[in-house]
């Protein structure tokens, strides 16, 4: 007893700012004012942890001088004093070495006036000097032997027997609320039952008077489960009955013979335990496992008495096989193991071939995709080439007809042949005329180009339209610089020129000078190309009085040129500039 009157004293107000340590002997709190010695009997000494609503300690009892424990309601709710209520109420009527005791006055509230006046329910009971099966089971990471869980098993059909006796359903069986006492408890535990095998449950917050009489009429429950253990009817808050804590009972069970948490083992479609596979059990207890399981109240044991029944005939020992039982056991567990990889084999086929199932079909589809977009960039490619082919035709025949066959046309001439005098000296005026013929193919190659909209380029026809007429007309005064008149080099030239500045005019989202550059040297390579093969004139003039005839050599640069424009465009859109972005240039 040393120890403990040498030991500090905790506070058990939730709200103290220093509750710990306390000295001993002090009737109240050093900092918040207080009672630390309650019913002038129970001492707190330590917190044990919290649980639910409320916060454990262990309590020294200077009456019969042994550690207890000390539950404190620390959630103001009227739902968590009800169920605190509730529990005190539950474990005070029972006396069962499988139950923590409390005594008569165990159940009391604390008048506390920090931070403010209230009261604070506590409830004192029997001190369980052991583990949980919950920490017992993280030794057996494989599951518990059959033996052990047999005897467990046993125990708590008994205590589960006790209650509902007493109309009293626990409805929260699980690993962490079964303890094994490591001390001999204050009753004596039956005959038979070895010191410090006794299992105890825990933990009755959640525990619920029932009616037999009334369990089909009586209104559904309160909504209160623990997720892998609890039964549908409960956790949907339906009427709960006895073999709710059957159902409890047995995933417990199950979980302690295979280590798995019960939801492992579930069947996404069925819901059911798929478990028999993973341990070699008794299939007699397999089976009633299976049976206080199942989904439907109906198919579960009525009580725990007939789960007693069925637990004595699986503990009895068996007599020793026959030399012919023994070959029939061997047989059967030979088939078995036979027919576990059997059905391993198949699942692992069925997996695979599920797996390259979604990979070809993932395949297909972005194979498909990419077709389709392969296929949508070639028609946007081809309707520019066509709006842009069309455009400079039409903008060529516009300005041979105002050049040659109109007054206006003559007059433009003749004020740009005098302009061009200034500019330059020595400048014949018959350069002049065929300018307006440029100028309109690089109006109607802009328009062509803008109407397509096929590479992101914002529709703005007006610039567009004058850069154009700039674009060409400044690539005309670099072909009257270039000598001798009669090779490629001029049109090379004049695409460099027009194509680069039409390029930058057409309002692309981004990129400008890419598109400019690969679009121009793109554009004047092709034609050069095309002059090497013979394909395309190397030069045009017009005569003095051109006839239609004249035309057709203008319409061939003009419309090529349009084309060359669109392709390489579509090349930079739909790929040089997804490469640059890939590799970081925005």
């Amino acid at each position: 007893m040393s120890h403990i009157t040498q030991s500090a004293v905790h506070c058990i107000n939730p709200d103290c700012q220093r509750p710990y340590p306390q000295p001993w002997g002090n009737k109240f709190c050093n900092s918040c004012g207080a009672p630390l010695e309650l019913l002038d009997r129970y001492v707190p000494l330590q917190p044990l942890g919290s649980g639910g609503f409320a916060q454990i300690y262990t309590v020294w009892d200077e009456k019969t001088q042994t550690e207890k424990v000390l539950k404190v309601l620390v959630e103001d709710s009227p739902k968590a004093l009800e169920l605190f209520t509730q529990e005190a109420a539950v474990l005070s009527s029972l006396q069962h070495p499988g139950v923590p005791i409390v005594d008569a006055e165990g159940y009391f509230q604390v008048q506390l006036f920090n931070p403010k006046p209230h009261h604070l329910p506590c409830l004192v009971m029997e001190k369980i000097n052991g583990q949980t099966l919950e920490e017992i089971l993280k030794k057996f990471p494989q599951g518990c032997p059959e033996s052990l869980v047999v005897n467990w098993f046993a125990q708590a059909v008994e205590i589960l027997q006790e209650l509902h006796k007493r109309q009293i359903l626990h409805r929260d069986i699980k690993p962490s609320n079964l303890m094994l006492g490591n001390s001999s408890p204050t009753v004596t535990p039956p005959q038979g039952q070895i010191e410090g095998d006794r299992l105890v449950l825990i933990d009755f917050g959640g525990a619920k008077q029932f009616s037999p009489s009334k369990l089909r009429s009586q209104s559904s429950s309160t909504r209160l489960f623990s997720s892998g253990y609890s039964p549908p009817e409960q956790v949907t808050g339906g009427i709960v009955g006895p073999s709710a804590d059957f159902y409890a009972l047995g995933r417990t069970m199950i979980e302690l013979l295979t280590g798995k948490y019960p939801l492992e083992l579930e069947d996404q479609q069925t819901g059911k335990l798929k478990w028999r596979n993973t341990v070699n059990v008794n299939p007699q207890l397999a089976d009633l496992l299976d049976e206080m399981v199942q989904e439907d109240v109906r198919s579960r044991p009525a009580n725990a008495a007939i789960i007693q029944k069925r637990l004595a005939k699986i503990s009895q020992p068996l007599p020793p096989p026959g030399l012919f039982a023994q070959l029939r056991n061997k047989g059967k567990l030979a088939s078995t193991q036979v027919s576990q990889r059997y059905t391993q084999l198949i699942q692992a086929i069925k997996q695979g071939l599920a797996n390259f199932s979604q990979a070809v079909t993932k395949t297909v589809t972005f194979i498909a995709q990419a077709i389709i977009k392969i296929l949508q960039a070639c028609l946007a490619t081809i309707w520019a080439m066509i709006l842009a082919y069309v455009g400079a035709c039409f903008g060529a025949i516009a300005g041979f007809i105002l050049t040659y066959h109109t007054s206006l046309g003559r007059q433009i001439v003749e004020f740009i042949g005098s302009q061009l005098n200034q500019l330059v000296p020595n400048t014949q005026p018959i350069f002049g005329t065929d300018i307006l013929v440029y100028v309109a193919a690089g109006w109607g190659t802009a328009w062509g180009l803008t109407v397509s909209g096929c590479f992101g380029q914002r529709r703005r026809f007006l610039v567009a339209s004058l850069m154009g007429i700039i674009s060409y007309g400044f690539g005309w005064l670099i072909l009257q610089l270039i000598t001798p008149k009669d090779s490629g080099e001029g049109l090379v030239a004049v695409i460099l020129v027009a194509v680069c500045l039409l390029t930058l005019s057409l309002g692309l989202r981004s990129h400008h000078i890419v598109y400019a550059v690969f679009a121009a040297f793109g554009s004047a390579i092709a034609y050069a190309v095309m002059i090497l093969l013979r394909l395309a004139p190397p030069i045009f003039q017009f005569s003095s009085q051109p006839g239609w005839s004249e035309l057709q050599l203008p319409l061939i640069f003009f419309g090529s040129v349009g084309i060359f424009i669109s392709f390489w465009l579509a090349v930079t859109y739909y790929l040089i500039v997804p490469g640059l972005r890939f590799l970081g240039w925005r």
